[in-house]
């Protein structure tokens, strides 16, 4: 099954960190604005998540959303979540540590396209995590 966001092995090493720290986590791609387009990292239960935001996925066991309107802009890529040296956004929990998360994409291939678009859209909204 083609997954539509992945993390790099950094990033699932400060997720392991962070979810140490602070228990179950969330992750939401931000549209832009005061956070530049970053994925935000959150304590589970801190972030309310909308009837209108796309679940991507996870990544290290942690859930990945983002909105609806974001999504028709990004649906034909694979989110890459990695990890670069610098301060990121104060509301995001890897900003004390001196790493931000980072977005990188490809493009899916025609294949791949395919295979998700016979899988269906992805579910919006707070859905139970898979185990």
């Amino acid at each position: 099954m083609v997954e539509r966001v992945v993390a790099t092995e950094a990033a699932e090493a400060l997720i392991a960190k962070l979810r140490d720290l602070h228990g179950e986590l969330l992750f939401h791609q931000s549209g832009g604005c005061c956070d530049g387009s970053a994925p935000m990292c959150y304590p589970r239960g801190e972030f309310r998540v909308g009837g209108q935001d796309v679940r991507l996925g996870s990544i290290a066991g942690c859930a990945f959303f983002i909105g609806a309107a974001q999504f028709t802009y990004w649906e034909h890529t694979q989110l890459v979540i990695d990890v670069v040296p610098g301060r990121g956004s104060g509301f995001s929990l890897e900003a004390p540590e001196g790493l931000r998360f980072l977005t990188r994409s490809r493009v899916f291939t025609d294949a791949e396209l395919a295979e998700l678009q016979q899988a269906g859209p992805p579910p919006r909204g707070e859905v139970p995590v898979p185990s």
